[in-house]
């Protein structure tokens, strides 16, 4: 839509405006054209705006710079997320008392309920924060998401670019697995697909991977989980709390 439309938006100033196939409504201006402040002005109007009955998940600032046939995203984006209509993890976890710490925009996409984050410029920049959080924190929850795999290659269709940014991450991994401590646990996995070979430049439908790291995971398959909540219901297992929301832990069989 930024290659589409952006010449006409920096000529006239009016908003780029569209939405995709998930529940989003995305807002884009050039930051020269229309101040960050003023975009994220208008999001936050629109979020008011697309509540029930339609309930729209997010409406998203999309900022971008560059000139006609060269616009580019800046890392300015971001998320205007409606609340979480009952109980997270996040909440029980705060309700408890435990530390909660993210990286990325994942303070976004709850609204800002019950965790802060630091927002990161590429993958590289969340990899640093990830470490940075490993070495700080003394107990808790660190929460993190890469954007680079989904905004810059996912979507884009950029299998080179896919495969080298999942070459740089493994790269990465032993630093961080070396951080963990004797009761840790790291789990790496996805909240939707994202092939990149796929006709389409909207997420896909292939099953999400689950890996576990940690001192005390034993080797074993998880099998194909019925629902993503699972992972939720395991971590407040793990962490004490009573939440399990709509999954089922599966925490005894992940444990030596």
């Amino acid at each position: 839509m930024i290659e589409r439309f952006g010449a006409e938006h920096v000529r006239s100033g009016d908003l780029i405006v569209y939405t995709s196939a998930d529940s989003v409504f995305q807002v884009a201006a050039h930051e020269k054209v229309v101040p960050l402040d003023e975009l994220y002005g208008a999001c936050a109007a629109a979020r008011e705006m697309l509540i029930a009955p339609h309930d729209v998940s997010r409406v998203i600032a999309r900022p971008f710079v560059g000139e006609d046939g060269h616009f580019t995203r800046t890392a300015h984006r971001r998320d205007f997320s409606i609340a979480p209509p009952s109980e997270t993890l996040l909440d029980a976890l705060a309700a408890a008392g435990i530390e909660r710490r993210g990286v990325g925009k994942v303070d976004d996409l709850f609204a800002g309920r019950s965790i802060s984050a630091e927002h990161t410029r590429d993958n590289a920049h969340g990899l640093d924060a990830i470490g940075r959080a490993l070495q700080e924190m003394p107990s808790g929850f660190l929460f993190a998401n890469l954007v680079d795999f989904d905004q810059l290659w996912g979507h884009r269709n950029d299998a080179a670019g896919f495969h080298e940014a999942l070459r740089a991450f493994d790269r990465a991994l032993p630093t961080l697995l070396s951080a963990l401590r004797e009761d840790d646990l790291l789990f790496l996995t996805a909240d939707h697909g994202n092939d990149p070979t796929t006709p389409s430049t909207d997420h896909s439908r292939e099953i999400a991977p689950l890996l576990v790291a940690g001192a005390r995971v034993r080797p074993t398959d998880l099998g194909e989980r019925s629902t993503f909540a699972d992972l939720g219901a395991t971590v407040g297992e793990w962490l004490g709390v009573a939440f399990r929301g709509r999954g089922t832990s599966f925490l005894s069989v992940l444990l030596a």
